[in-house]
């Protein structure tokens, strides 16, 4: 089956409302749920269909999926840009070989880095030497340990945990005064320990804490890199040096060592349930067949939205303050893995890939951005993630926060007629539902497992390589190039008019 035989195939599910398919279909709502662990996943209010889900399932088997995703467990080279093969689910423990595709280590290298990182964690909370941690890192190396050491922090946080990923010096200048330099533990988190960002940001830290009376700063600074060479150079101890491999990319190294601030704020047993609740979804990603398994349909439901619908973003709303952060995770997941106009194999693209996603937290966004999901002229597949039970006693905030989740799903679906067009909402809005029981470490892992898994089957679908990044990398080139220039060390040839000029604003 071609592409276009699977748009043309697939065109169908634009032919009935949301509210007609649940009429035809009083069983809708089982049909379209999946349940894998403490995760509940109700796919039941977006498009999907029998012969929707049949003709992907069909395209999948037929463009090789199985064999993909295989090899996403078995060390084979998906990354084929780079070389490399994409081993982040065997941090988890999942199905992971003793050695690679291209001949690299796993299982014995990956035991002994995160070992050596527990122990020191272990080793750091009975001693009592340190209070704080600040993590500098940026991007992938910054977002996932801080997006998981908010929304666990109320599980009990043994040492408290800053990060400053942006470059800008109000960053730091709004939180050095605040730390104590002497309690304080420095993590850089770079995979190639070359980001200017993150390196600026470490020399500046260190100095401060040299001019606040620490001797030694170094001696207070641990490194978490695929590049511990560097580290070294930098003056790193290697015993505090916790590596990862290149075949681990930034925005999927949170289950690295660039978790070490998780193991470090929350200890090593969360971080460890972090790790197990995501294997549960690896292994359901593994076997489930494609109907029943909840990141191949949110995938297909990506896709469809995407090239039938044309819909060109997707919401994501989190009912829950603690996920505050997990917007920003999915964008750089999501748009960095798929943000491609040319398939793996070099080829341009005619169609659309990678969706922007945007959104933000509950019902703060209620009353931003909702008037546009419901009255506004773009088609915007929607997503709500709720948490059943809270970790407060306050349970009449709780319900209300529920009730708004609900409700607004079934509003989006529903719409309301009137006399007035002012008051009338169309309705046939898709939106998928996710359901945490309680917002544990092995429920934050599996729906942190279930976005990746459901990052690489889209990406499948649309023939991309969802685990390089040139895009990032011309712009890390750009910046240095003009770096250069503004300290007197390059000249400015080859620039446009425009950014010629806005030189000359700062020079």
């Amino acid at each position: 089956m071609s592409w276009t035989e699977l748009m043309e195939k697939t065109a169908v599910a634009r032919d009935k409302s949301l509210l007609e398919l649940f009429a035809e279909s009083p069983d809708r709502v089982e049909e379209l749920t999946v349940e894998n662990g403490p995760i509940r996943f109700d796919f039941s209010k977006t498009h999907l269909k029998d012969d929707v889900v049949t003709a992907f399932e069909a395209y999948l088997s037929e463009q090789g999926f199985e064999k993909a995703r295989d090899g996403l467990f078995s060390g084979a080279i998906l990354n084929p840009s780079e070389g490399r093969p994409v081993l982040h689910t065997a941090l988890r423990g999942s199905f992971s070989p003793e050695v690679a595709e291209d001949g690299s280590q796993v299982r014995p290298f990956i035991d002994a880095e995160l070992n050596k990182m527990r122990e020191f964690a272990a080793a750091a909370h009975a001693s009592g030497t340190y209070d704080q941690v600040l993590h500098l890192g940026i991007g992938g190396s910054a977002l996932g340990p801080e997006m998981v050491v908010e929304a666990l922090s109320h599980l009990g946080m043994k040492m408290d945990v800053h990060v400053v990923s942006n470059v800008d010096g109000a960053a730091l200048a709004a939180l050095l005064p605040k730390l104590n330099a002497s309690r304080l533990l420095v993590v850089v988190a770079s995979k190639t320990f070359t980001t200017v960002e993150t390196l600026t940001n470490a020399k500046t830290v260190l100095s401060w804490m040299q001019s606040q009376g620490v001797e030694n700063p170094l001696a207070q600074c641990v490194a978490a890199t695929a590049n511990p060479q560097a580290a070294q150079a930098f003056g790193i101890d290697d015993a505090r040096i916790f590596a990862f491999s290149d075949w681990v990319g930034g925005r999927y190294s949170l289950w690295s060592t660039i978790g070490l601030p998780i193991a470090l704020g929350l200890g090593v047993d969360v971080f460890d349930a972090l790790l197990k609740g995501a294997a549960v979804m690896d292994a359901h990603f593994k076997s489930a067949p494609v109907a029943q398994n909840a990141p191949v349909l949110a995938a297909i439901s990506d896709v469809l939205y995407a090239n039938v619908f044309d819909a060109e973003t997707r919401a994501v709303f989190a009912y829950d303050q603690r996920l505050n952060l997990l917007v920003p995770y999915l964008q750089q997941l999501e748009m960095e893995s798929n943000g491609k106009g040319v398939k793996s194999d070099g080829s341009p693209l005619s169609y659309m890939t990678g969706p922007v996603t945007w959104g933000g937290v509950g019902t703060d966004a209620q009353h931003a951005v909702f008037q546009l999901l419901h009255q506004g002229t773009h088609m915007t597949p929607t997503e709500f993630i709720a948490v059943r039970q809270a970790d407060h006693d306050w349970d009449v905030h709780h319900r209300q926060l529920l009730a708004n989740c609900f409700g607004q799903s079934a509003a989006l679906m529903q719409g309301q007629g009137s006399d007035d067009p002012a008051k009338c909402f169309s309705g046939n809005r898709p939106s998928t539902t996710i359901v945490l029981d309680r917002l544990t470490a092995d429920a934050l892992g599996g729906l942190l497992a279930f976005y990746e898994h459901r990052t690489f089957v889209a990406g499948f679908l649309w023939g991309l390589n969802s685990f390089d990044q040139m895009g990032v990398e011309l712009g890390k080139i750009l910046a240095k190039k003009l770096g250069a220039i503004l300290d007197g060390s390059g000249q400015a040839t080859d620039l446009d008019p425009s950014t010629q000029a806005l030189l000359k604003l700062i020079q």
